[in-house]
């Protein structure tokens, strides 16, 4: 019964709901003094990731994935490098296409399903590197990756990986994209937006005849958004077929690794599906901790420069 009841996670008092432990560390947290190194592979479609890397000359790596509209230098990523550089972890914060401040080449972009880009990552290190182990870790859209590539893989997952945690993660996709519809949620959904409808419009600079800017100008709900475009330039239905086809919980019961995921209970940005209790409670290698705290891609300690996410990460791979 690998369900962790009791979790350590005391936010901070001034954190006072959800929203502010989502928000503040967003806004506001800096980490200082890490430096990547970065590398571009190519994609067997002929297109390209931007790989960043910061060595310590260890035999161990750590892969990060990280969230929507994300990239390498979001806070989550360099407190998770700094963190495991300082434990003698050699890290990959990896970039999906046209994050990390370069367009990528083909029409399609990234989604919460594409284990296919992290998948070519794993194989391009296992062929150019030389590590005794490997831990996969993903935050929020970069967890659902990593949990759809886990199961996928199955019983075939590389020898070198042997541990994978993730956090703030839409285990279920529909029931996450779900809570974008709350009032509440508005703050997230209209930033989102705003952003994904930028990239956009870079990409039909690229493929003028596959993004329609007159609709795009008038799309105010991630439905329209995803049906429109998401699933139009990957090749869904629409929206509904794109959640129900790429969310995680599709793969997950496959998982052969010992997984760590991380859902706090206030997470703002999470349905009830996103806590997958039944299948924890079946299946040894699912281990599910639900601290009733933490927000999304929250977890902040006072006056600690890391989370406690961060520290639970550490302690479960390292273990």
């Amino acid at each position: 019964m690998p369900i962790i009841d009791s979790s350590s996670y005391q936010g901070p008092s001034y954190l006072i709901n959800g929203h502010f432990e989502t928000i503040v560390p967003s806004l506001f947290r800096k980490i200082k003094g890490l430096t990547y190194e970065r590398e571009k592979i190519h994609t067997p479609d002929d297109d390209f990731l931007n790989l960043d890397w910061s060595k310590v000359g260890s035999d161990k790596l750590l892969i990060i994935s990280h969230g929507l509209e994300g990239d390498s230098y979001r806070h989550y990523a360099m407190g998770l490098a700094k963190l495991f550089n300082q434990h003698h972890v050699d890290v990959l914060a990896w970039n999906n296409r046209s994050c990390g401040g370069e367009m990528n080449l083909q029409p399609i972009l990234y989604h919460h399903g594409a284990s296919y880009d992290l998948d070519t990552v794993i194989e391009h290190i296992r062929r150019t590197e030389n590590y005794k182990e490997i831990y996969l870790c993903g935050i929020s859209m970069g967890g659902a990756q990593t949990l759809k590539y886990l199961g996928e893989k199955g019983k075939n997952i590389p020898l070198e990986i042997v541990k994978a945690a993730v956090y703030s993660t839409p285990c279920n996709l529909p029931s996450s994209a779900a809570t974008l519809k709350y009032p509440s949620n508005s703050f997230y959904k209209n930033r989102f937006l705003g952003k994904l409808k930028k990239k956009m419009m870079l990409k039909a600079t690229q493929y003028p005849e596959l993004i329609d800017l007159e609709l795009l100008g008038k799309v105010k709900d991630f439905d329209t958004f995803d049906t429109h475009f998401t699933a139009k330039l990957h090749g869904f239905k629409n929206a509904e077929d794109f959640y129900q086809s790429v969310s995680a919980d599709n793969w997950m019961q496959d998982i052969q690794i010992p997984t760590l995921i991380i859902n706090a209970l206030n997470d703002p940005l999470l349905g009830q599906a996103c806590y997958p209790v039944d299948l924890a409670r079946k299946k040894k290698e699912i281990i599910l901790e639900m601290p009733k705290r933490g927000g999304h891609t929250g977890f902040t300690l006072k006056g600690d420069e890391f989370t406690w996410a961060e520290y639970r990460f550490l302690e479960f791979l390292l273990a």
